[in-house]
C-alpha cells in the first residue's frame, strides 16, 4: 500500500507500525528516502500517540491495516488478537473521532477505513459468494476478533457520524509476504527441498487476490467510497489449497529444476487439519466493479509467477526471517 501512494500517487504518508514479529521495514526500503514518507514507531492500542500522530501529521485519511492476521497464532494465542484488533481499532476510531471532530468535520474527503477479511462471513457451501450484506459467522479467534472490529467501524458511523468506509478482502498474496502463510511457506519449502505441509485432505477453497490489485483497491475506496458502506474486494481466484501448492511446485521446477530434489510435488505432506478450517471462501466484488471501476490486474497464474519470482530474486529479505525469526514451524494446533 505505501509502495504504491508514494509510486503512483501525490499523497504524503505516515506509517504507524509496533514492529512486532512479521514486521520488517527492509519491506519499505524503495521509499525511505522519499520525502513524502515518515514512519512512526507505536503502537495503535496507546491513546496518546494515537491522538498525538493525528494532531500532528493531519491525515485526510486513516487507512486501518493493522492487525494480527495469521489463523494459526490466534488459534494457540487469541489474547494478542483481541488486543490488536478489536481495543486497537477502538482506539483508533476514538482518536480519529476526537481529530476529526475538531479540525475537519466539514471535509468531504475525510475517511477512515477499516480494512478486514472475508473470513468474517464463515464457510460458504460449494456454491454462492460472500455478499456485503453476508450474515456474519466468524469461526476463529482471528475472524471473531475482526468481525468484532467490523461492527466497532460500522457503529462509530451511525453513532458519531465518523466518515467509515469498510473493505473485506480475500486471501492475499505477492511479494514481501511473512512466510507462514500458505504461498510462501510452499515457496521456499520447495525451494529448499523441504517436506510442504498441506492441511488435511488439502480441498479447502480460497480465493485469492494478487497484493497489488487489492492496494489499487483499497486506494480506490479511501478516495472514492460512500461513508457507511462496506465493500468486497475478492480476485475471483478460487483454487483448492492442493492445487494453489501443485501449482507452486509446477512453476518451481520449470524456474530452478534441481537434479537432488527432482519433481517438488513429491514434497507435498498431508498433515492434521487446521481445528475448525473453513471450507470455502469466495467473494462478490460487483459493488467494487460496477460502483467505482476496480479490475484485478493479475490473473491467478501471472500474480502467482510473479510471486514466485520475487522470492527467487530477494533472498536477502526472507533468508534472514527463516534463519531468526519463523523457521517454518507448525502453528495452530490448539494444544
Amino acid at each position: 500500500m505505501v509502495r504504491i501512494l508514494i509510486d503512483e500517487t501525490p499523497h504524503r504518508v505516515l506509517v504507524v507500525d509496533k514492529l512486532t514479529y512479521a514486521a520488517n521495514l527492509d519491506s519499505l526500503g524503495a521509499v525511505t528516502g522519499d520525502a513524502r514518507f515518515r514512519f512512526l514507531r507505536a503502537d495503535i492500542c496507546d491513546p496518546a500517540a494515537m491522538c498525538a500522530a493525528m494532531s500532528e501529521f493531519r491525515p485526510d485519511v486513516v487507512l486501518h491495516l493493522a492487525a494480527e492476521s495469521h489463523v494459526d497464532r490466534s488459534i494457540d494465542g487469541p489474547r494478542d488478537f483481541v488486543d490488536s484488533n478489536v481495543v486497537g481499532t477502538f482506539v483508533l476510531l476514538q482518536a480519529a473521532l476526537d481529530y476529526w471532530s475538531r479540525d475537519l468535520r466539514c471535509d468531504p474527503l475525510f475517511r477512515f477505513h477499516h480494512v478486514s477479511t472475508d473470513e468474517v462471513f464463515g464457510s460458504l457451501g460449494p456454491d454462492g459468494a460472500f455478499r456485503e450484506d453476508s450474515a456474519y459467522q466468524p469461526n476463529s479467534p482471528y475472524s471473531a476478533s475482526k468481525a468484532a472490529s467490523d461492527h466497532f467501524a460500522r457503529a462509530w458511523h451511525h453513532t458519531y457520524g465518523l466518515p467509515v468506509v469498510v473493505t473485506n478482502c480475500s486471501n492475499n498474496y505477492g511479494p514481501y509476504q511473512f512466510p507462514e502463510k500458505l504461498i510462501p511457506l510452499a515457496t521456499l519449502n520447495a525451494l529448499e527441498g523441504k517436506r510442504i505441509p498441506v492441511y488435511g485432505s488439502g480441498s479447502n477453497i480460497r480465493d485469492w487476490l494478487f497484493v497489488d490489485d487489492h492496494a489499487r483497491a483499497l486506494l480506490m475506496v479511501a478516495e472514492a467510497g460512500k461513508p457507511g458502506e462496506t465493500y468486497n474486494i475478492g480476485g475471483n481466484a478460487e483454487r483448492t489449497n492442493l492445487e494453489v501448492v501443485r501449482s507452486i511446485c509446477e512453476e518451481l521446477d520449470r524456474l530452478v529444476p534441481d537434479p537432488v530434489i527432482g519433481s517438488r510435488a513429491r514434497l507435498i505432506e498431508f498433515v492434521v487439519d487446521r481445528p475448525g478450517h473453513d471450507a470455502r471462501y469466495a467473494m462478490d466484488s460487483a459493488k467494487i466493479r460496477e460502483q467505482l471501476g476496480w479490475m484485478p490486474r493479475e490473473t491467478f497464474e501471472t500474480g502467482l509467477a510473479a510471486t514466485i519470482r520475487w522470492y527467487l530474486e530477494n533472498r536477502l529479505w526472507w533468508e534472514p526471517i527463516r534463519s531468526k525469526v519463523y523457521r517454518g514451524e507448525r502453528l495452530g494446533l490448539a494444544k
